[in-house]
C-alpha cells in the first residue's frame, strides 16, 4: 500500500552520521519541515545538520494527499471570534505566504515536481450558512475567496466556498530537489535528547538550537504534547477513468470527501478516525478503503482503482499547529509539529517561522502557532476527551495480555494496543503509535518496538 510519490521517484540515499560533531543547529526528521527549516537556516548562514531514523521523506510526507493550500477546512471564521483579528490575519498571511514560497523555490531551484496553482473548494451537499460565513472571513483577512453554488463535482452541492490560487505537486520530487541544499545523515535514529546533546547510536551531536520537526515529539517532559496531540489515520484511493476536477475539493458534511487530480488520476481521499479506534472495532465489520471504492463506483461507474494508502496526522487540541519554543524550560529547542490535515503549507510556515527565531529575527506571525499561546475552550473540550482515550487505553493495561506473540502494550507510556485489521498493524489509541503485526515499530512517538511474550 505504497502511495503513488513513492512509486514514482527514488531519493539518493545519504551515509550515516560518521561520529561526533558539533554544529549551530540540528534538525530531527527529514521530512518536509525538516529540510525546509535547515535550508532555511543555511541561507541565513547557520549550519544545520538534519538527522533521519530512516530515509528521506519515508514519514508522512510520502502519504499526503499533496494540496497546497491555506484553506484549512472551515478555520477562518472561527479564528477571527477565537483569537481576534489580528492573529487570525497572521494565520492566513504565513500559509498564503507558504504558497507563494513553494513557488519560488520550484522555479529559482528548478525543481520538475508538477508545481501547478489552482483553486480550492470546500463543499457540503446540505448546508450554505457555514461556507458563505468562511468565504466572507477568508476575504476580510486577504484571502481571494468567494461562496458559490456550483462546481465540478459530478453531483449536487448546497454551495462551496472557493479559495483562489491555491496549489498541488509532487511532494517528494520536491522533497528530493530541497534535499540537495543541505546536509542530511540518514539511518541515525536520534535515542536522547539532553540539553545540547543529541544522542544517536552513531554519535552525539552537540548542537546550540535543537529543531524537533519528527512528525510528533517523543520527549514527553518538557513541553508534555502527548497530552495535547493525538493522532488521526485518512485513506486515499488513485482512481483512472474517473472525472478529474481542475479544482480540489474537501467535503466539510460527515463522511465527506476529498478530491484532488493528479496527472491521470483521481486522488479521493476520507473515512478519517482516530489511531488506535478504527471503525471495524466497533462495529465488527468496517472497511475504509472498501468504504473508498463503494463511494468511487457510486459517484464514477467503472473507475478502476490503481494504488492506495494511508496516511497519519497530528492533531492539536484547537486544531492549530504547535511552532516555536518546544517550552519555556528550554529556549533552544523548537519544535514543528500537529498539522493536522494541512501538512505541506504548515511545512513551510514551519520552516519560515523557526528560522526567524533562530537566526534573531522578529517574526509577528509567531503568534497563533505558538505552543504556549491561551488555552480555547476547544482546546479544553479537546482535552477531556483526549484524557479519557488515555485513560481507557492505560487502565487496558492491566487486562490479560492474550496469547499473541508480542505484549500488545505501547512501549511509549503503556496504554493498551488495538488491532487494525485493515491495516494488520497494532495501533495506539492514546497517542498514535503504530506496529507491525511481528511489533516493530511502524510510528511514534514511541521509540522501540513491542516487548514479547516471556515462556
Amino acid at each position: 500500500m505504497e502511495s503513488i510519490w513513492t512509486e514514482s521517484i527514488e531519493i539518493r540515499k545519504r551515509e550515516p552520521l560518521p561520529g561526533d560533531m558539533e554544529v549551530p543547529a540540528v534538525v530531527i526528521g527529514a521530512g518536509l519541515a525538516g529540510i525546509l527549516t535547515a535550508y532555511y537556516l543555511k541561507q541565513e548562514g547557520i549550519r544545520a545538520v538534519v538527522l533521519e531514523a530512516d530515509r528521506i521523506g519515508s514519514g508522512q510526507t510520502k502519504n499526503t494527499t499533496a494540496k497546497i493550500t491555506s484553506q484549512h477546512n472551515r478555520v477562518y471564521d472561527w479564528l477571527i471570534r477565537t483569537f481576534g483579528y489580528r492573529m487570525a490575519e497572521h494565520y492566513a498571511s504565513a500559509n498564503e505566504a507558504a504558497i507563494g514560497e513553494y513557488e519560488r523555490l520550484v522555479q529559482d531551484k528548478g525543481i520538475d515536481c508538477g508545481f501547478s496553482r489552482c483553486p480550492a473548494y470546500l463543499y457540503s451537499r446540505i448546508e450554505t450558512e457555514f461556507l458563505k460565513q468562511e468565504a466572507e472571513a477568508a476575504k476580510s483577512l486577504g484571502i481571494e475567496a468567494s461562496f458559490g453554488t456550483e462546481c465540478e463535482l459530478p453531483f449536487p452541492v448546497a454551495g462551496v466556498s472557493r479559495f483562489e490560487h491555491q496549489a498541488k505537486f509532487h511532494p517528494l520530487k520536491f522533497l528530493a530537489g530541497m534535499a540537495e541544499e543541505v546536509e542530511v545523515y540518514e539511518q541515525t535514529k536520534v535515542l536522547k535528547v539532553e540539553g545540547m546533546r543529541v544522542e544517536t547510536a552513531r554519535g552525539t551531536v552537540t548542537a546550540e538550537h535543537i529543531v524537533f520537526a519528527a512528525h510528533y515529539p517523543f520527549i514527553n517532559v518538557p513541553g508534555y504534547y502527548f497530552a495535547r496531540m493525538h493522532q488521526e489515520r485518512s485513506y486515499v484511493a488513485a482512481l483512472e477513468g474517473a472525472e478529474r476536477p481542475e479544482g480540489m475539493y474537501l467535503g466539510v458534511d460527515q463522511g465527506g470527501l476529498s478530491f484532488r487530480s493528479c496527472g491521470d488520476l483521481l486522488l479521493l481521499g476520507g473515512g478519517s478516525h482516530r489511531t488506535g479506534v478504527h471503525p471495524g472495532n466497533r462495529s465488527g465489520a468496517g472497511c475504509q478503503y472498501e468504504m473508498l471504492r463503494s463511494r468511487a463506483q457510486e459517484i464514477y461507474p467503472g473507475c478502476r482503482e490503481v494504488s492506495q494508502w494511508s496516511a497519519q496526522d497530528c492533531i492539536t487540541l484547537d486544531g492549530l499547529p504547535y511552532i516555536g519554543r518546544f517550552s519555556r524550560r528550554k529556549p533552544n529547542w523548537y519544535v514543528a509539529t500537529g498539522f493536522g490535515k494541512w501538512g505541506m503549507t504548515s511545512s513551510m510556515v514551519a520552516a519560515r517561522i523557526l528560522t526567524a527565531m533562530i537566526s534573531g529575527r522578529d517574526c509577528p506571525e509567531a503568534d497563533i502557532f505558538a505552543p504556549s499561546r491561551h488555552v480555547t475552550v476547544q482546546a479544553v473540550k479537546g482535552l477531556f476527551v483526549h484524557g479519557a482515550y488515555s485513560v481507557k487505553g492505560l487502565a487496558k493495561h492491566l487486562l490479560p495480555r492474550g496469547k499473541g506473540r508480542i505484549v500488545p502494550n505501547c512501549p511509549h507510556m503503556g496504554c493498551r494496543l488495538e488491532w487494525n485489521p485493515e491495516e494488520e498493524s497494532y495501533d495506539c489509541p492514546c497517542h498514535g503509535s503504530r506496529f507491525d503485526k511481528e511489533g516493530y515499530l511502524i510510528d511514534g512517538p514511541a521509540q522501540t518496538d513491542c516487548k514479547r511474550q516471556e515462556g
